[in-house]
Protein backbone atom coordinates (compact mmCIF):
# COMPACT_ATOMS: atom_id res chain seq x y z
CA UNK A 1 0.00 0.00 0.00
CA UNK A 2 1.59 3.33 -1.04
CA UNK A 3 2.32 5.82 1.73
CA UNK A 4 0.51 9.11 1.33
CA UNK A 5 2.35 12.39 1.55
CA UNK A 6 1.79 14.67 4.52
CA UNK A 7 -0.38 16.99 2.41
CA UNK A 8 -2.52 14.08 1.24
CA UNK A 9 -2.92 12.80 4.81
CA UNK A 10 -3.93 16.26 6.02
CA UNK A 11 -6.59 16.60 3.35
CA UNK A 12 -7.96 13.10 3.93
CA UNK A 13 -7.99 13.31 7.71
CA UNK A 14 -11.44 13.06 9.31
CA UNK A 15 -12.41 15.54 12.00
CA UNK A 16 -10.75 14.55 15.25
CA UNK A 17 -12.89 13.55 18.19
CA UNK A 18 -12.33 14.91 21.69
CA UNK A 19 -9.19 13.98 23.58
CA UNK A 20 -9.25 11.61 26.52
CA UNK A 21 -7.17 11.24 29.68
CA UNK A 22 -7.20 8.19 31.93
CA UNK A 23 -5.52 7.89 35.31
CA UNK A 24 -5.07 4.35 36.60
CA UNK A 25 -2.99 2.39 39.06
CA UNK A 26 -1.67 -1.16 39.46
CA UNK A 27 -4.09 -3.38 41.33
CA UNK A 28 -7.13 -1.28 40.43
CA UNK A 29 -9.89 -3.77 39.64
CA UNK A 30 -12.00 -1.34 37.61
CA UNK A 31 -9.26 0.43 35.66
CA UNK A 32 -8.97 -2.24 32.91
CA UNK A 33 -12.69 -1.92 32.13
CA UNK A 34 -12.45 1.82 31.59
CA UNK A 35 -9.17 1.48 29.71
CA UNK A 36 -10.69 -1.06 27.33
CA UNK A 37 -13.74 1.13 26.73
CA UNK A 38 -11.69 4.23 25.98
CA UNK A 39 -9.23 2.32 23.81
CA UNK A 40 -12.13 1.03 21.74
CA UNK A 41 -13.35 4.59 21.21
CA UNK A 42 -9.89 5.57 19.95
CA UNK A 43 -9.88 2.65 17.52
CA UNK A 44 -13.33 3.69 16.29
CA UNK A 45 -12.11 7.24 15.75
CA UNK A 46 -14.51 8.67 18.30
CA UNK A 47 -11.66 9.84 20.53
CA UNK A 48 -8.90 11.84 18.88
CA UNK A 49 -6.27 10.56 21.27
CA UNK A 50 -5.99 8.99 24.68
CA UNK A 51 -3.34 9.68 27.30
CA UNK A 52 -2.98 6.98 29.96
CA UNK A 53 -1.06 7.76 33.14
CA UNK A 54 -0.04 5.39 35.91
CA UNK A 55 -0.47 7.52 39.04
CA UNK A 56 1.71 5.17 41.06
CA UNK A 57 4.61 6.31 38.89
CA UNK A 58 3.38 9.88 38.36
CA UNK A 59 1.32 10.95 41.42
CA UNK A 60 1.64 14.56 40.36
CA UNK A 61 -0.72 13.81 37.48
CA UNK A 62 -3.52 13.02 39.94
CA UNK A 63 -2.73 16.10 42.01
CA UNK A 64 -2.86 18.30 38.92
CA UNK A 65 -6.47 17.40 38.17
CA UNK A 66 -7.64 16.89 41.74
CA UNK A 67 -8.26 13.16 41.32
CA UNK A 68 -8.55 11.30 44.62
CA UNK A 69 -9.25 7.83 43.29
CA UNK A 70 -8.92 5.75 40.15
CA UNK A 71 -10.05 5.08 37.55
CA UNK A 72 -10.39 8.76 36.73
CA UNK A 73 -11.09 9.83 33.17
CA UNK A 74 -11.58 13.08 31.32
CA UNK A 75 -13.35 13.18 27.97
CA UNK A 76 -13.43 16.68 26.57
CA UNK A 77 -14.89 18.80 29.40
CA UNK A 78 -16.32 15.83 31.31
CA UNK A 79 -14.47 14.41 34.32
CA UNK A 80 -15.59 10.88 35.20
CA UNK A 81 -14.52 9.25 38.43
CA UNK A 82 -15.11 5.57 39.05
CA UNK A 83 -16.33 2.74 36.84
CA UNK A 84 -18.14 3.55 33.60
CA UNK A 85 -19.43 1.03 31.08
CA UNK A 86 -18.45 1.22 27.40
CA UNK A 87 -21.93 2.56 26.63
CA UNK A 88 -21.56 5.32 29.22
CA UNK A 89 -18.12 6.27 27.93
CA UNK A 90 -19.52 6.41 24.40
CA UNK A 91 -22.39 8.59 25.64
CA UNK A 92 -20.07 11.22 27.10
CA UNK A 93 -17.71 11.03 24.12
CA UNK A 94 -20.58 11.76 21.74
CA UNK A 95 -21.67 14.73 23.84
CA UNK A 96 -18.09 16.04 24.00
CA UNK A 97 -17.76 15.75 20.22
CA UNK A 98 -21.03 17.62 19.68
CA UNK A 99 -20.37 20.25 22.33
CA UNK A 100 -23.54 19.27 24.18
CA UNK A 101 -24.53 17.52 27.39
CA UNK A 102 -23.20 19.95 30.00
CA UNK A 103 -26.55 20.11 31.74
CA UNK A 104 -26.76 16.31 31.83
CA UNK A 105 -23.21 16.14 33.16
CA UNK A 106 -23.86 18.62 35.95
CA UNK A 107 -27.04 16.74 36.87
CA UNK A 108 -25.01 13.52 36.91
CA UNK A 109 -22.55 15.07 39.35
CA UNK A 110 -25.36 16.22 41.60
CA UNK A 111 -27.19 12.90 41.50
CA UNK A 112 -23.99 11.12 42.49
CA UNK A 113 -23.49 13.56 45.38
CA UNK A 114 -20.52 15.38 43.91
CA UNK A 115 -21.70 18.88 44.74
CA UNK A 116 -18.20 20.40 45.13
CA UNK A 117 -17.29 19.17 41.65
CA UNK A 118 -20.47 20.68 40.18
CA UNK A 119 -19.86 24.01 41.93
CA UNK A 120 -16.27 24.04 40.67
CA UNK A 121 -17.46 23.34 37.12
CA UNK A 122 -19.88 26.28 37.25
CA UNK A 123 -17.33 28.63 38.81
CA UNK A 124 -14.86 27.68 36.05
CA UNK A 125 -17.43 28.55 33.38
CA UNK A 126 -20.27 30.63 34.86
CA UNK A 127 -22.42 30.31 31.73
CA UNK A 128 -22.96 26.68 32.75
CA UNK A 129 -25.35 27.93 35.41
CA UNK A 130 -27.91 28.40 32.64
CA UNK A 131 -27.67 24.67 31.87
CA UNK A 132 -28.78 23.99 35.44
CA UNK A 133 -31.62 26.51 35.23
CA UNK A 134 -32.89 24.74 32.11
CA UNK A 135 -33.05 21.49 34.08
CA UNK A 136 -35.40 23.06 36.61
CA UNK A 137 -38.10 23.32 33.95
CA UNK A 138 -37.82 19.67 32.89
CA UNK A 139 -40.24 17.18 34.49
CA UNK A 140 -37.60 14.50 33.91
CA UNK A 141 -35.11 16.11 36.29
CA UNK A 142 -35.05 13.89 39.40
CA UNK A 143 -35.55 15.31 42.87
CA UNK A 144 -31.95 14.58 43.87
CA UNK A 145 -30.68 16.70 41.00
CA UNK A 146 -33.16 19.49 41.82
CA UNK A 147 -31.91 19.64 45.39
CA UNK A 148 -28.35 19.76 44.09
CA UNK A 149 -29.19 22.54 41.64
CA UNK A 150 -30.54 24.57 44.53
CA UNK A 151 -27.32 24.00 46.46
CA UNK A 152 -25.23 25.17 43.49
CA UNK A 153 -27.35 28.30 43.04
CA UNK A 154 -27.05 29.08 46.75
CA UNK A 155 -23.27 28.82 46.37
CA UNK A 156 -23.53 31.40 43.57
CA UNK A 157 -25.61 33.87 45.61
CA UNK A 158 -24.96 37.47 44.65
CA UNK A 159 -22.55 36.62 41.84
CA UNK A 160 -22.54 38.05 38.34
CA UNK A 161 -23.27 34.55 37.05
CA UNK A 162 -26.53 34.34 39.00
CA UNK A 163 -27.53 37.86 38.03
CA UNK A 164 -26.98 36.89 34.39
CA UNK A 165 -29.43 34.02 34.92
CA UNK A 166 -32.25 36.32 36.11
CA UNK A 167 -34.11 36.37 32.74
CA UNK A 168 -34.08 32.57 32.57
CA UNK A 169 -35.24 32.26 36.18
CA UNK A 170 -37.91 34.90 35.65
CA UNK A 171 -39.31 32.84 32.78
CA UNK A 172 -39.72 29.92 35.18
CA UNK A 173 -42.08 31.94 37.37
CA UNK A 174 -44.70 31.28 34.67
CA UNK A 175 -44.28 27.51 34.94
CA UNK A 176 -47.49 25.48 35.42
CA UNK A 177 -45.72 23.62 38.27
CA UNK A 178 -46.00 25.36 41.67
CA UNK A 179 -42.71 23.92 42.93
CA UNK A 180 -40.87 25.34 39.91
CA UNK A 181 -42.44 28.77 40.43
CA UNK A 182 -41.53 28.70 44.11
CA UNK A 183 -37.94 27.62 43.45
CA UNK A 184 -37.49 30.24 40.72
CA UNK A 185 -38.79 32.90 43.07
CA UNK A 186 -36.34 31.93 45.81
CA UNK A 187 -33.40 31.82 43.40
CA UNK A 188 -34.31 35.25 41.99
CA UNK A 189 -34.03 36.64 45.52
CA UNK A 190 -30.55 35.15 45.82
CA UNK A 191 -29.51 37.00 42.66
CA UNK A 192 -30.04 40.28 44.50
CA UNK A 193 -30.95 42.11 41.32
CA UNK A 194 -33.73 44.70 40.95
CA UNK A 195 -34.38 43.16 37.55
CA UNK A 196 -35.93 40.20 39.38
CA UNK A 197 -38.56 42.25 41.23
CA UNK A 198 -41.36 42.31 38.59
CA UNK A 199 -41.32 38.52 38.14
CA UNK A 200 -41.31 37.92 41.89
CA UNK A 201 -44.02 40.53 42.56
CA UNK A 202 -46.31 38.85 40.04
CA UNK A 203 -46.32 35.74 42.22
CA UNK A 204 -47.95 37.61 45.11
CA UNK A 205 -51.23 36.73 43.39
CA UNK A 206 -50.28 33.09 42.76
CA UNK A 207 -53.09 30.56 43.38
CA UNK A 208 -50.79 28.55 45.68
CA UNK A 209 -50.34 29.98 49.19
CA UNK A 210 -46.82 28.55 49.52
CA UNK A 211 -45.74 30.35 46.36
CA UNK A 212 -47.30 33.62 47.59
CA UNK A 213 -45.44 33.29 50.88
CA UNK A 214 -42.10 32.71 49.17
CA UNK A 215 -42.78 35.64 46.84
CA UNK A 216 -43.33 37.95 49.80
CA UNK A 217 -40.16 36.73 51.52
CA UNK A 218 -38.19 37.09 48.29
CA UNK A 219 -39.39 40.64 47.72
CA UNK A 220 -38.28 41.53 51.23
CA UNK A 221 -34.83 40.15 50.48
CA UNK A 222 -34.79 42.23 47.30
CA UNK A 223 -35.74 45.32 49.29
CA UNK A 224 -39.08 45.76 47.52
CA UNK A 225 -42.63 46.38 48.78
CA UNK A 226 -44.46 43.09 49.33
CA UNK A 227 -47.91 44.60 48.89
CA UNK A 228 -50.03 42.53 46.44
CA UNK A 229 -50.02 43.77 42.88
Amino acid sequence: MPIKSMDERTVARAPAGPDGLLLLAPGCAHCPVVLEGLTRLVKEGRLGRLEVVNVAAYPEAAAAVGARSVPWARIGPFELEGTYSPAELRHWTEHAAAGTGMGDYLAHLLETQRLPRAVAAVRAAPARLLDLVDLLDSPETPMGARIGIGAVIEEMEGTDALRAAVPALAALTASPEPNVRADACHYLALAGSAEAIPAVAALLDDPQPDVREIAAESLALLGADAAPT
